[in-house]
């Protein structure tokens, strides 16, 4: 018969002593994806070229975060993640909205992700277009890391690594191939900088719904939690890996943004997003060197469909969690084996990110309910930092501050569709929580 039983912790290490590049390389593994792929072509559609600058804000908003998350996982080192944060420093409601946010975000963009494989697969074996086709594969991108977890996989962090560096091997590639056709054009496609005020949108405002939307890109910059206590050598290094690993992000998502508009212009790229969700092979496809197109389709494949099964691994874990505290269904943690995923679990987010690829299908809207999310959920994660004790701060308080400000208004920058609904679905969430203690 199943049974609950306690089991070792089930969040990534990445080994003991592990070297910095290495811990970087990982890190970088679970962030460069869909946001650099899908991501800065949404954003360019909404700021034009000057979604370079939203990169950048974005970025400052996340290494705050990401700041206050190194700080929680040294100061509860029993904490895997900010619902849990949430419970121990602020409240119940805050941590389950944390946990709740974190099933949205992640959900969202595991469904987007999928879609984008399913968009540079097309290009790659090419295969016809059209939504059909691209859900089509997307669903299969869901239903394979899903049926691996199922059997037993999980991916180390040397896996990580790899994809990290191979992906980076890969933009830095585009970049280079590019520069030829950027110092070609000029600065054509660059002016003007800001979306023209005849559009009715205000430029500032244009900026601040791309910042928004592109701190999605950086989302795995929380993954930190407990990895940082135990597998990096202190405070320090953990400090320091995040800030080189944020570094490096932004870099790269500032040169592809640079090139790909540059390249081709900040409309092209931005309908090239929306219409094929592979719009980098395609202006690669441009560029001087043969086969480049070929090759950053192969890299972005690869890139998502190791997100897609990274984030069904986080959802499922979390799902685990919120379970055992009876904020989800008990049965989803039921072992079936020892020192396995629940597979009730893995079941339940795999479809959960396939019927978001089947019934929403639109790159816009997911990735924008993943920004909302995520933001949401980096709020409570600065909010939490707040609340440790003054000697276990390590930072100013001022870091977290701008992380807890910022970040709270940027949800409210999205789509006014968009952050309603995710309003609509914390109220819900919370009548869900009062109804699942209310019934015991």
């Amino acid at each position: 018969m199943a049974q609950i039983t306690s089991s070792p912790p089930i969040s990534p290490r990445l080994g003991r002593r592990p070297d910095l590049l290495g811990a970087v390389m990982a890190r970088l593994g679970a962030m460069v994806g869909a946001g650099v792929f899908i991501g800065i072509g949404i954003g360019a559609g909404v700021a034009g070229p000057a979604v370079t600058l939203a990169i950048l804000l974005a970025a400052l908003v996340a290494i705050c975060t990401g700041f206050s998350s190194a700080r929680l996982a040294l100061g509860y080192p029993a904490g895997e993640s900010t619902y849990e944060y949430g419970y121990k420093y602020l409240n119940r409601f805050l941590g389950f909205i944390a946990g709740w946010m974190f099933l949205l975000a992640e959900s969202a963009a595991a469904a987007t992700a999928a879609l984008g494989v399913g968009g540079y697969l097309l290009g790659f074996l090419h295969l016809p277009g059209g939504q059909v086709w691209q859900m089509g594969l997307g669903l299969l991108a869901v239903l394979l890391p899903t049926g691996l977890l199922l059997a037993g996989r999980r991916r180390s962090a040397p896996v990580m690594a790899l994809v990290g560096g191979v992906t980076v091997v890969v933009l830095v590639g585009f970049v280079l191939a590019g520069l030829p056709i950027l110092d070609a054009n000029g600065l054509k496609h660059f002016v003007p900088f800001f979306v023209p005020p005849s559009t009715g949108v205000s430029p500032w405002r244009s900026v601040l719904h791309a910042t928004a939307l592109l701190f999605v890109a950086f989302a795995g910059h929380q993954q930190i939690h407990r990895q940082v206590q135990e597998n990096i050598p202190g405070p320090g290094e953990s400090f320091q890996v995040t800030a080189i690993a944020l570094g490096v992000a932004t870099a790269l998502y500032l040169a592809v943004a640079v090139v790909a508009i540059g390249s081709a212009g900040a409309g092209s790229f931005a309908t090239l997003t929306r219409t094929t969700a592979a719009p980098l092979a395609l202006i690669a496809d441009s560029f001087p060197l043969p086969g480049m197109g070929l090759v950053l389709a192969l890299g972005a494949i690869l890139a998502m469909l190791h997100m897609v099964f990274h984030l069904l691994l986080r959802l499922s874990r979390m799902t685990v969690v919120m379970s055992r505290r009876r904020d989800m269904p008990l049965r989803l943690a039921r072992l079936h084996k020892p020192e396995s995923l629940p597979e009730a679990a893995v079941a339940g987010v795999g479809l959960l990110v396939a019927g978001l690829v089947v019934l929403v299908g639109d790159l816009d809207t997911l990735w924008a309910l993943s920004a909302f999310g995520a933001l949401v959920y980096a709020a409570i994660t600065n909010l939490s930092a707040l609340q440790l004790p003054t000697d276990a701060q390590r930072l100013p308080r001022i870091v977290a501050t701008v992380g807890l400000v910022t970040s709270l208004f940027l949800a409210f920058w999205v789509e006014p569709a968009i952050w309603i609904t995710g309003c609509a679905l914390v109220l819900a969430g919370l009548a869900w929580k009062w109804g699942m203690h209310w019934g015991r």
